[in-house]
């Protein structure tokens, strides 16, 4: 089979389902493994897909956004590994600020109670409160579906403030588009936060990779990256661009 057929049904079979394995891939074109992984560097490349351990998966739309109960079921263990070290990094009497994002959501439980926390996220003020944390919720709209407040109202607020620390999720990182996120309200709100914190943390699994949403946050080097799995690959392409911390169980 001539490669452009291959790229095609590579391309029409990612069409059907979002991630498919490089063994499925090398019966569907009746090709080599090698001639697969090559294929599937070359599509990469050209931003058709991108490659994750033992297949390829389908680029998210760069303005699709899951809802926050949508995130908070995926990848739990994950969330959690990569959650538990980002609380450790924690000491007592830091002031902190905490993203609205998922997996920022899961390191609530493990931080310790004798610090400040400023947070966007309506979901975490309750999970602050019942650990007895010192916690200032900013103004500003609620995004239906992030729980995220954004807007005018959130700018003034955060303004206000300046972090020990800052703990950001996002929806894409990318070595030549940064870290991205669908709604450049909540683009701008991680900006500033990021801006006022002597240290700041970007929590991402695995999925988040070479994936590029609408909106600019940062730089790579702007922020160091804790995440669960990072193939060598991925490895080649990000390790050069910043600090990243991969935890293992």
């Amino acid at each position: 089979m001539l490669e452009p057929e291959r790229h095609q049904k590579i391309l029409e079979a990612l069409k059907k389902k979002h991630t498919i394995k490089l063994q499925e891939l090398v019966e569907l074109t009746n090709s080599s493994e090698s001639t697969i992984r090559r294929d599937l560097t070359q599509l990469e490349e050209r931003n058709l897909l991108k490659r994750v351990h033992g297949g390829a998966a389908r680029l998210q739309g760069n303005l699709s956004e899951p809802t926050m109960t949508e995130k908070s079921s995926k990848n739990l263990q994950e969330k959690n590994q990569i959650a538990q070290f980002a609380a450790s990094l924690v000491e007592e009497g830091d002031s902190i600020y905490l993203d609205a994002g998922s997996t920022v959501l899961e390191m609530i439980q493990f931080l310790p109670s004798n610090i400040v926390v400023v947070t966007n996220g309506l979901t975490h003020a309750n999970e602050l409160l019942e650990k007895n944390i010192k916690t200032y919720l900013i103004g500003g709209f609620i995004k239906p579906t992030t729980k995220a407040l954004v807007g005018r109202g959130a700018v003034e607020s955060l303004e206000k403030y300046r972090f020990d620390k800052c703990f950001l999720g996002v929806n894409g990182i990318h070595p030549l588009f940064g870290y991205t996120t669908p709604d450049q309200e909540e683009a701008l709100i991680k900006q500033i936060a990021l801006s006022h914190s002597r240290k700041t943390y970007v929590l991402a699994d695995e999925s988040k990779f070479s994936e590029v949403a609408f909106a600019k946050i940062a730089e790579l080097s702007e922020a160091t990256i804790i995440t669960n799995k990072l193939s060598t690959e991925a490895k080649a392409l990000f390790i050069s661009k910043t600090n990243i911390k991969v935890v293992t169980a």
